[in-house]
C-alpha cells in the first residue's frame, strides 16, 4: 500500500510540474522596444496589478497560497510584485526562499500573471547605510541575490522583471551622499551580472528620493539595453496640482523609455498605519491612473495585504478598503 501511495504521489508531482511548465510556456516573453513593453508577436503590453507583501511573511501567516493569488487575479491583476526583504532572504536561507518563490511563480504563471521580483531594500548601497535593520544588505549580497534569481529563472517568461533595488535614498543626508551618476553606476554593475546569466531579463532601475524621481535619466540613462525605469509616485511626494510635477519627475522619461510604477496608493489619515506620503483619496487615484494611461505606464499598487499600509483589504476575507475598491475597479476596466 505504501509503495502504491508513493507511486501516486510521484505521479501527481510529475503532473503538477508538467502543468506548471505548460502554463509558463503559454505566457509570451516580454522585451523592451522603444518606450514600450512588447510580447513575442510584437504587440504592445501595458500591465496593471498589485504588489504583494513579502512572500516570507505571507507564508508564515499561512496565506502564500492559491486563494491569495486567485484573489489578485479575480481583482483584475495581470502583474504581481514579490518584495524580498534582505533580512528575510538571510533568515529563511537561499534555497528555502527560492523554493518559496518557485511556488509563487508557478501559481502566477498558471493564472496568467507576470511577476516582478523586487530586492526590497531602502537605503544607500554606496555607503552601505540603510533605513531600518530589515533593509540592511550589501553590494556583495545584492549581487549574489541577483545571480541566484537570474540563473534560476532565465528560461521562465513569467518572471518578466528584476527590480534591482527598491528605494535608493540619502534620507536627507543621514545615509550619506548618493548622486544619480553613482546610483546608475551601481545599477550597471548589477545588470552586468544579471546579463551574464540572463540576457533576456528586463531590469527595473528605481529613481532617487525613495524610488520616485527619474528625471535624471534624460541626461544619464543606464548604458544597457532592455532596461526600464521605476517610480513610486505616492500622493504626498509632491503638492497639487500633481500632473505638472509628475511630468517633470517621470512623465517626460516615459516618452523615451518604459516605466513601471511599482509602488503607489492612498489611504485616509485615520486609517491603520497611515503615514506620509500615502495620505489621500480617490481624487489622487483618478489623477494618477489617468496620468499612467495617457503615457502607457505599467503599475502595481502597494499593497495587497490587510496589515501593511496602505492596505488594499481589511482582513483575510479580502474585504476591500477604499483604495482596494478603487484599484480593483480600475484593473477590471483596463486589463483585458
Amino acid at each position: 500500500m505504501a509503495k502504491v501511495s508513493s507511486v501516486l504521489v510521484l505521479a501527481f508531482c510529475s503532473f503538477v510540474a508538467s502543468w506548471s511548465a505548460a502554463a509558463q510556456q503559454s505566457m509570451q516573453r516580454l522585451r523592451v522596444e522603444g518606450n514600450q513593453f512588447v510580447n513575442e508577436t510584437g504587440d504592445r503590453v501595458v500591465l496593471r496589478g498589485v504588489s504583494f507583501s513579502d512572500p516570507d511573511r505571507l507564508e508564515r501567516v499561512g496565506h502564500w497560497n492559491r486563494e491569495y493569488f486567485e484573489t489578485a487575479r479575480e481583482w483584475g491583476a495581470n502583474l504581481v510584485r514579490f518584495p524580498v526583504h534582505p533580512s528575510a532572504w538571510r533568515s529563511r536561507g537561499r534555497e528555502a526562499y527560492l523554493e518559496l518563490l518557485d511556488s509563487g511563480i508557478a501559481l502566477a504563471g498558471e493564472l496568467g500573471m507576470y511577476v516582478i521580483i523586487d530586492w526590497h531594500s531602502i537605503g544607500n548601497l554606496r555607503t552601505d547605510l540603510y533605513f531600518r535593520p530589515m533593509y540592511e544588505t550589501s553590494m556583495k549580497e545584492t549581487l549574489e541575490f541577483w545571480q541566484a534569481i537570474a540563473e534560476r529563472y532565465a528560461d521562465n517568461p513569467v518572471v518578466a522583471f528584476y527590480e534591482i533595488f527598491n528605494e535608493p535614498t540619502q534620507y536627507n543626508g543621514r545615509l550619506g551622499k548618493l548622486t544619480w551618476e553613482q546610483h546608475v553606476s551601481i545599477m550597471e554593475d548589477v545588470i552586468h551580472v544579471i546579463y551574464a546569466f540572463n540576457r533576456r531579463a528586463i531590469p527595473l532601475v528605481g529613481g532617487l528620493d525613495w524610488g520616485y524621481n527619474i528625471s535624471y535619466v534624460r541626461d544619464r540613462p543606464v548604458a544597457y539595453p532592455n532596461v526600464a525605469y521605476v517610480t513610486h509616485p505616492y500622493p504626498q511626494k509632491r503638492a497639487e496640482p500633481w500632473p505638472p510635477e509628475w511630468q517633470r519627475d517621470f512623465g517626460l522619461i516615459a516618452e523615451d523609455y518604459p516605466i513601471v510604477a511599482t509602488e503607489f496608493g492612498f489611504m485616509s489619515a485615520d486609517g491603520p498605519g497611515a503615514h506620509v506620503p500615502v495620505i489621500s483619496d480617490e481624487h489622487y487615484g483618478e489623477a494618477i491612473i489617468d496620468f499612467f494611461e495617457e503615457r502607457g505606464i505599467s503599475w502595481t499598487v502597494w499593497v495587497f495585504d490587510p496589515q501593511w499600509s496602505p492596505q488594499m483589504f481589511t482582513g483575510w476575507d479580502f474585504a476591500p478598503t477604499a483604495q482596494g475598491r478603487f484599484f480593483r475597479r480600475k484593473m477590471l476596466e483596463l486589463n483585458e
